[in-house]
């Protein structure tokens, strides 16, 4: 069995994190998903839209993810690549490099981004918009996080 492992925040869940969870499935048999936890991103400077354990449900509820798991800090990447037996650590092309040190415990592979889309982007973009507009995209989100938690 051929295990991959990312790692991100999954706030705004969008195409691009879909694409990359996809073809990151589609390499092995097992992919596990480390999702930021609200303090990890706090030492990051990041604040999400949603909490953690939201964000997690949302990952997990998708059919190529089999596993999400917290990520709390940088270095747990090497512990968790051993603990769950990981054949490939993948991760998004803006992290080129970012990661060979991994390259000693298992494969390392940077893909592509979708072109057009980026968290950072639709956070910019919805910094534009009114209140009034924010909440009905906002209701919009609680709606389909509802959607999620009743799949369970």
């Amino acid at each position: 069995m051929k295990t991959i492992i990312t790692y991100g925040t999954f706030d705004l869940l969008h195409i691009g994190h879909i694409n990359m969870l996809e073809r990151l499935r589609a390499l092995g048999d097992r992919l596990i998903v480390g999702v930021s936890t609200d303090e990890f991103n706090s030492i990051k400077g990041k604040n999400s839209l949603y909490s953690y354990a939201d964000r997690a449900k949302i990952v997990g509820a998708l059919r190529c993810v089999d596993e999400v798991i917290p990520e709390n800090d940088w270095q747990q990447k090497c512990t968790d690549i051993e603990k769950y037996n990981v054949d490939i650590f993948g991760i998004g092309a803006d992290w080129q490099g970012k990661f060979d040190d991994l390259m000693s415990h298992c494969e390392v592979v940077y893909l592509p981004r979708t072109p057009s889309i980026s968290t950072t982007d639709l956070k910019q973009t919805l910094s534009k918009i009114d209140s009034a507009t924010i909440q009905q995209i906002k209701s919009g989100l609680d709606s389909v996080l509802d959607l999620v938690k009743a799949i369970d």
